[in-house]
């Protein structure tokens, strides 16, 4: 089972190696440096598939739901910023969302879905307008659509892994490796804040 875990864990790491960072979008296209964009920051992972991990502890309709409100107001957070709506503490706020969503997975507290959607929602905005800012060159709708899909694959990433982790304890979606994995993702944005 651990080592299954381990296997698991680098293969993602390996997944998101800086090579596939940052494409250029005259040589590799838009839609390409759109999906490799969330795959560079180690921030917007964490939060992505905490995002995932959180929706799968709560079941039901939020595994739809919750990736689905962080994907539209990303896009929303997207337009503003390519509009030229200025929006402060943008980077704070992002790395604010990995150690809240972090948090809010390792203690596993009783939270509606309508609260939890409104949360990454908050939070998605923030990540969406980042994504915007660092548009270049790129043409907007092909970046946002290869931005986006990448987001809905880190989410389902996380979702299954918390799906995963609550077949191995009996199927609790609050077991203790998705708690383990939110504590992980709160101190690596702990990390990331004090680092930068």
């Amino acid at each position: 089972m651990i080592r299954r875990l381990l296997i698991s864990a680098a293969a993602l790491g390996l997944a998101t190696a800086p090579a596939f960072a940052h494409l250029d979008p005259s040589e590799h296209g838009s839609l390409a440096a759109g999906i490799s964009h969330p795959l560079f920051g180690l921030d917007h992972i964490l939060v992505m598939v905490a995002v995932g991990l959180w929706a799968a502890s709560l079941k039901g309709r939020a595994i739809l739901i919750v990736p689905a409100a962080f994907i539209g107001t990303m896009g929303l957070g997207f337009i503003a910023a390519i509009a030229g709506m200025p929006l402060p503490f943008v980077e704070p706020v992002i790395l604010a969302s990995v150690i809240f969503i972090g948090i809010m997975v390792a203690l596993a507290l009783p939270f509606s879905t309508a609260g939890m959607a409104v949360a990454v929602a908050f939070f998605a905005f923030f990540h969406g307008h980042a994504h915007g800012g660092e548009l270049g060159e790129a043409g907007a709708a092909s970046f946002a659509i290869g931005f986006m899909l990448a987001t809905a694959v880190l989410h389902a990433v996380g979702i299954g892994l918390g799906i995963s982790f609550g077949k191995l304890q009996g199927g609790d979606g609050k077991s203790w490796l998705t708690r383990a994995a939110g504590a992980v993702t709160a101190a690596a944005g702990l990390l990331l804040a004090f680092a930068g």
